[in-house]
């Protein structure tokens, strides 16, 4: 079932928040907090991560139905993309060195950024050339 297009930029404009908070205050705790709701994203869809269900709940019934859909496939691998820069900015600034955590998160950060403002998502894009490339090889 396609799922509404506004929600993934909605969760990508809070990721943007989150992820520019982690990298001004370098607090580990937000930056897991985000690595959670990378990862019920990623597992579950993007509907049940905690900024599906904000969408759901609060934005989507004051802003109308959907015009737009798209498939729930891009945007769930985007959200296992995330979880991936996550983890290793978790790592980097639990564990060090220090450079990975900024790098990792600050690459998660533009992701994010080019999804909430131009509507641009990376990992979705990736998801299409995988498919594209790997159906071509069968």
């Amino acid at each position: 079932m396609d799922i509404d297009v506004r929600g993934p930029r909605f969760g990508a404009a809070l990721t943007t928040v989150v992820l520019a908070a982690v990298l001004v205050t370098g607090s580990t705790w937000l930056l897991a907090w985000q690595l959670l709701a990378f990862a019920l994203g990623a597992v579950g869809g993007v509907g049940r991560s905690p900024y599906g269900w904000l969408f759901r709940t609060f934005v989507r019934p004051r802003i109308g139905p959907p015009t737009e859909f798209e498939a729930p496939q891009p945007p769930q691998f985007a959200q296992a993309v995330g979880l991936a820069f996550a983890v290793l900015g978790l790592l980097g600034f639990t564990a060090g060195p220090q450079w990975l955590g900024l790098a990792a998160t600050g690459a998660a950060l533009a992701a994010a950024f080019l999804n909430a403002a131009f509507g641009y998502c990376l990992g979705c894009e990736m998801y299409l050339l995988i498919r594209r490339v790997t159906v071509r090889a069968e």
